[in-house]
């Protein structure tokens, strides 16, 4: 069984590309990165979603990059709300966190070195992705150029791979994809900015996620502030 390493928000992403890596045979070891966003709740979902999936370890590594702020996820600029769906991703909204990927996978490889796994899964998205650009395939190739150059595994050992298997999907397709491997979002968080431990309604992320259940003509099982 081959082992690889999850970067585990608990969204709704992270949790499909993880199931899906499970359901072709990987062994999973997952990583969520606490840097000190605004809330807590994405990284409690993390704890369920990895129980969720049996995971063999699940690490969380605090990284604070409320130090740098930069972004409303680590300072205390307003989250956007109610942006009309047709203009998400039309430009990099103040939600964007500076290298957060980059960042991630550094981390990522680093526990995969030391597992011995020689792949990484991300749960990015080159279609739905509010225009981050670290979410694109030009990125993620570019990380991987890097990885089998800067590390002892990649030149002695095995190449790593980075996996996104939602990179081509939207999050209709994404949440399809989910659903038939069983996955139950009710233990995923999307929110950036919840109310009282409620989802907000109206950040982008909400309403991306709340569009895609409408599309499938089911109820999202999460509360909702409105």
């Amino acid at each position: 069984m081959q082992r690889a390493v999850v970067l585990l928000s608990g969204g709704l992403d992270s949790t499909t590309a993880a199931a899906a890596a499970k359901k072709d045979g990987y062994e999973l070891y997952a990583l969520t990165v606490d840097y000190n966003q605004r809330h807590r709740s994405e990284i409690e979902s993390a704890k369920k979603v990895a129980r969720f999936l049996d995971v063999c370890r699940h690490v969380i590594v605090p990284v604070d990059l409320r130090l740098f702020g930069g972004s409303s996820l680590t300072s205390g600029l307003a989250v956007p709300k109610d942006v009309p769906l047709e203009q998400i991703g039309a430009h990099i909204p103040n939600t964007y966190v500076p290298a957060r990927n980059t960042i991630f996978l550094s981390l990522a490889l680093a526990f995969a070195e030391t597992v011995e796994a020689d792949t990484i899964i991300i749960g990015v998205s080159g279609v739905d992705y509010s225009g981050y650009p670290d979410c694109r395939p030009e990125f993620l190739n570019a990380f991987i150029s890097l990885a089998n150059l800067a590390t002892k595994a990649g030149t002695e050992r095995q190449p790593f791979t980075i996996k996104a298997p939602l990179i081509s999907l939207g999050k209709k397709e994404t949440l399809e994809l989910g659903l038939s491997l069983g996955v139950d979002y009710s233990l995923t968080w999307t929110c950036y900015d919840p109310v009282d431990g409620l989802s907000c309604g109206h950040c982008e992320s909400c309403l991306l996620r709340l569009k895609a259940f409408s599309d499938l003509g089911i109820r999202d099982p999460l509360p909702y502030q409105h």
